[in-house]
């Protein structure tokens, strides 16, 4: 082999390498963009925009000779610019790229050890430059398979732990996410910047001089990758007590609220079982007026018995009294928005449902379709909820008109909201915390959700199962 094929030989290697780190960093940020329903050209336009963010800085670098720092950097800084079509948030697209990077030098410095040995072995000693050449490649070859296997090994293990949980971050808590991972990058730039030292016109290799470090430095590398995983776990496990703490709270209120109008509705029946003990009055009070032939007044005071009696009906039953309260408060702030409000719902006549729980599921539903209803500046406003039981099965729906897109949780299959709420302090942080709660609500029955989208038009429909009896 001369020494023209074997540069030759080196790039082309080094090429079909780009391409795969490329295909590599699509994979690792795939899981985490947010996609939209139905739109297949537009989820291969965002895998290409990753793919090429790589790809097109790795060669474009060849012909223009650029630094591995600032091709790192002009990747990291393309793919946090697309963050927000990618649907992945800017601060969690610069921590993955960051991340990325990391792997593959930590994966370096680790192969680097297995190169100077092999090199030892393969290169050196042999006689003819041809040899040696042909002895360069195989090496070379092994070591980037190496590394190509051990890389994507330690970015699986990576990509699945980023997967357990949303990354939603502060600048803080990415400071704290990246203080690993960059200080790994840097301890990798200078042990390779001290691998090979020349002076006097020697060339002075490190492990020579400190054999030791053939182990030590792997294991440090490796120490650095465990540091990684364990500060992201640790965040999520911050996380997942937070969500916990935010659901306790949002859960506590609504079950607060409807304590509260459960109490009104004990009033309510109060009221009617006064009316009741009235009535005997009322009659009495009637029959004196037919008996003295004054059936002008006898019109009047039934009239006022009718408007009396009005206050305390309903005009949307559902068959409980906790429905009753949610479905009719609903109906009232859609009328008072201009909003239709038609409701097909009836209680389910099995007692293994708790009314509790089928409250917070209607009243989070019927809530969730106000506030989109509320949100169009045109077209029809309607909100319509049913109901419909299946033996075992109870069937809750609602379905409602909506206005702009809806982008949907890779991982929740929820949608994503950005409401802010004051009690948690930033923004998305109870991203369709509404229907997180239907959802929990839906476990506790072994049910689920599902969420149908049609052009304008958003349907939820959650499945509950009969409780068995303890």
């Amino acid at each position: 082999m001369s020494e023209a094929s074997f540069t030759l030989f080196q790039n082309t290697v080094m090429g079909i390498e780009t391409v795969i780190y490329a295909c590599f960093l699509t994979a690792f940020f795939y899981p985490h963009m947010a996609g939209k329903k139905g739109g297949n050209a537009q989820e291969f336009i965002k895998v290409l925009i990753v793919f090429l963010s790589y790809a097109a800085v790795y060669f474009i670098s060849i012909g223009v000779d650029l630094d591995k720092w600032a091709c790192m950097v002009i990747v990291t800084a393309l793919l946090t610019a697309a963050s927000r079509y990618l649907g992945v948030g800017r601060k969690p697209a610069f921590l993955f790229g960051v991340l990325f990077f990391t792997i593959r030098n930590l994966s370096s410095l680790v192969v680097a050890s297995v190169n100077f040995y092999t090199g030892r072995h393969l290169v050196q000693g042999e006689e003819g430059i041809e040899k040696i050449l042909w002895n360069a490649a195989l090496n070379f070859c092994l070591v980037e398979l190496l590394q190509l296997i051990l890389f994507s090994v330690l970015l699986y293990i990576a990509g699945c732990q980023l997967k357990k949980c949303r990354m939603e971050l502060h600048t803080r808590e990415l400071c704290y996410l990246l203080l690993t991972p960059l200080t790994g990058i840097l301890f990798v730039n200078i042990i390779f910047h001290i691998l090979l030292m020349v002076s006097e016109n020697h060339v002075i290799q490190l492990y020579e001089q400190y054999p030791a470090l053939i182990g030590i430095v792997p294991v440090v590398a490796a120490l650095f990758y465990v540091g990684i995983l364990a500060t992201i776990a640790s965040y999520q496990k911050m996380v997942g007590l937070q969500e916990e703490k935010e659901r306790y709270f949002v859960e506590q209120q609504q079950v607060h609220a409807i304590q509260e109008r459960m109490a009104e509705v004990d009033q309510f029946y109060d009221g009617i079982r006064r009316m009741k003990h009235e009535m005997k009055n009322h009659l009495t009070n009637i029959k004196g007026l037919i008996e003295s032939g004054n059936y002008g007044d006898m019109g009047n005071y039934i009239s006022r018995m009718d408007e009396s009696m009005d206050a305390f009906e309903f005009s949307i039953k559902t068959g409980n009294a906790v429905t009753d309260v949610i479905v009719n408060d609903r109906w009232k702030a859609a009328e008072k928005q201009g909003i239709r409000f038609r409701s097909e719902f009836t209680y389910p006549e099995s007692e293994r449902y708790d009314a509790f729980d089928i409250g917070i599921i209607v009243n989070n539903l019927l809530q969730n379709a106000l506030e989109a209803c509320g949100k169009m500046r045109q077209g029809d406003r309607y909100v319509f909820i049913s109901s419909r039981q299946k033996r075992k099965f109870f069937l809750i729906e609602v379905r409602n008109p909506f206005e702009g897109e809806i982008i949907m949780d890779a991982d929740t299959n929820l949608p994503i909201s950005t409401k802010e709420k004051e009690h948690f302090g930033k923004k998305g942080s109870m991203h369709g915390i509404g229907l997180s709660n239907v959802k929990m609500e839906a476990k506790k029955y072994m049910g689920d959700v599902d969420i149908k989208i049609k052009k304008n038009e958003f349907s939820v429909t959650v499945m509950l199962q009969e409780r068995r009896q303890v």
